[in-house]
């Protein structure tokens, strides 16, 4: 019996010296059906983006928006795992997407697939407790607060309050000139902490009169995310135009 031959996803990685790029370039070159042709890091000239299917974007969120213009400018898929992103620049994506209508975008943020079914399982129960605080918890190297997956999480949780006709996040709180309650995101507290030792950590609490649920999830090791790295890869080509979250080519939207 002969060997059966896929066809060859041809990748490029820009942030490739990162702690997430460099784990991202190694497996790559791991995986049979992928081909690492280009690393790029700060200040280099992208080009042609070394001639790659598929870009996979983990630089800083300074640097990223241009470099995903960049990859749909070159008519380049590109996965992007970088944080940052608002609604305004999503919007200028989508924009620069109409002109290239087979050209695909993930934005995701957070690759790993108990994160994405943690945000699931969070969206789910959001509808049935009138207290709800969002925490995450990260290395202390990390430039960005909250996380992205917080701010994801935050933002799915207050769409389920509000399709559930439920009223704000009960709070007394009068005076907090410090920021002790943390910060809100789109009317979901959210807490970040930093802290030596931390990968990538996020719990959501839900409280009602009696009763406590709450839903963690853990990484340990930068390993976790790149199956989902992965999957967006060998999906993206398949999925033209701007997709936010990973969770849409699980089936879990």
């Amino acid at each position: 019996m002969s060997d059966v031959k896929f066809p060859v996803i041809k990748v490029s990685v820009i942030g490739a010296a990162g702690r997430m790029g460099s784990e991202v370039c190694r497996t790559v070159e791991a995986a049979p059906d992928l081909a690492l042709v280009g690393r790029f890091d700060q200040g280099d000239d992208l080009g042609d983006l070394s001639g790659a299917d598929v870009v996979v974007e983990f630089s800083v969120p300074g640097a990223s928006a241009a470099n995903v213009a960049h990859c749909i400018e070159r008519g380049v898929n590109a996965v992007v795992g970088t944080t940052g992103w608002t609604q305004d620049k999503l919007s200028v994506v989508r924009s620069q997407l109409t002109g290239k209508p087979g050209v695909g975008v993930l934005i995701a943020p957070n690759f790993a697939i108990g994160a994405i079914l943690m945000m699931s399982f969070a969206q789910q129960a959001a509808k049935f407790y009138e207290s709800v605080e969002v925490i995450e918890l990260h290395h202390p190297d990390k430039v960005d607060a909250p996380s992205g997956t917080a701010a994801r999480t935050a933002s799915l949780i207050a769409l389920a309050r509000q399709d559930a006709g439920l009223r704000e996040v009960p709070d007394a709180t009068a005076s907090d000139p410090d920021g002790a309650r943390g910060a809100r995101v789109d009317g979901i507290p959210v807490h970040s902490v930093r802290l030596r030792g931390l990968v990538a950590h996020q719990e959501v609490m839900f409280g009602s009169t009696g009763e406590l649920l709450t839903i963690r999830h853990d990484s340990f090791d930068r390993v976790s995310f790149m199956p989902g790295v992965l999957e967006g890869v060998r999906r993206v080509g398949d999925n033209p135009g701007l997709t936010v979250g990973l969770e849409n080519y699980l089936g879990l939207t």
